[in-house]
């Protein structure tokens, strides 16, 4: 482990300069304090580990809603506020930003900030910092994101493939044969992760099916006008959607193409949001406990904190069963 002192000799010059520019004192300059966090990233000082009164955490937050109750990740910071604070740590919630992430890399940031770790919530795969993580040295805990060889990274999320096999085995019981997919962009881990959890539980059932049946869009539009009528005209009685805003939009969309639901169309989502419970009609979803993700990563935070780093922390899957889903229609593809 790196001491000020090694900072200090490695730059030539004082413990006391050192640390006056690691706390951020007014009278060190910015290029000298922008080269003694660059030292202390590279010699692998860890201001928690020295400062053992150091006990902050901090919770990125880009892509996703979270400052009232009805939003997805407002559950996530509450879980693991809930476990965090009763153990002594404050935790801070700050908006990731691309301009944050291109003025300072990532280590820096939080030896700058004095924060012990990170939980990162709605993080891009074309993000400046999701790069450096592949070798950060300060702990992270990634909600749906997955960082392979570093062991100060932790994914937590729920079980995708056991989530899209509760689907389709549900949708599979009540006579769907012609099972499409929608999904967002691939530009996020999670989309590309769901779609191909689909694509292994639906050839379990379907070993023939055609990759036809399926579409991703960044814009919701382009699912609804480009991807969902060559669905629709290949006759797919059910259409399993890769989060619940666009199974809400593309049930929205059927209807107003005249199509009934589930008489006609049955629609699935994926994570549960408040708003599922009250589409009309009510949707089958696959359950993301947001507050126990939200505890889940946390604990894999603390297990970093006291060098046991976790890989991978998935929450068991959950079908829940409404209204959007009934027994298959016979929609006989259309010709021409």
């Amino acid at each position: 482990m790196a001491r000020i002192e090694d900072i200090a000799n490695k730059l030539n010059v004082s413990k006391g300069t050192v640390s006056k520019a690691l706390n951020g004192a007014p009278d060190v300059s910015e290029t000298l304090r922008k080269s003694v966090l660059e030292t202390a990233v590279e010699l692998g000082y860890s201001r928690y580990q020295r400062k053992k009164g150091a006990k902050c955490l901090c919770i990125f937050v880009e892509n996703m809603s979270y400052a009232e109750p009805k939003d997805f990740g407002y559950d996530i910071i509450l879980g693991f506020r809930k476990m965090a604070e009763p153990g002594g740590y404050t935790v801070e919630v700050v908006d990731l930003t691309p301009q944050l992430q291109h003025e300072i890399p990532y280590d820096e940031y939080m030896l700058q900030q004095n924060y012990a770790g990170a939980l990162f919530l709605g993080l891009s795969l074309a993000d400046e910092w999701i790069g450096q993580l592949r070798t950060s040295r300060t702990p992270a805990v990634l909600y749906d994101n997955y960082i392979q060889d570093n062991p100060n990274t932790t994914y937590v999320g729920v079980d995708n493939s056991e989530g899209m096999h509760l689907a389709i085995d549900h949708l599979w019981q009540l006579g769907h044969r012609k099972i499409g997919y929608l999904s967002s962009a691939m530009g996020a881990y999670v989309y590309q992760v769901r779609y191909s959890a689909f694509q292994r539980a639906i050839l379990q059932y379907d070993p023939h099916w055609d990759e036809a049946l399926s579409g991703s869009a960044y814009l919701t539009t382009d699912c609804l006008q480009k991807h969902l009528p060559r669905l629709l005209d290949g006759g797919v009685t059910a259409i399993l959607c890769s989060h619940d805003q666009l199974a809400n939009s593309v049930m929205l969309h059927c209807q107003e193409l005249g199509l009934r639901v589930p008489e006609d169309i049955s629609i699935v989502g994926f994570d549960d949001l408040p708003i599922s419970a009250y589409t009309a009609p009510p949707m089958t979803t696959v359950l993301q406990d947001r507050e126990e993700l939200g505890k889940s990563a946390f604990y894999a935070m603390n297990s970093q904190l006291r060098d046991t780093p976790v890989s991978t922390l998935l929450l068991h899957a959950k079908l829940i069963v409404r209204s959007s889903t009934g027994p298959a229609a016979d929609r006989t593809p259309r010709v021409g």
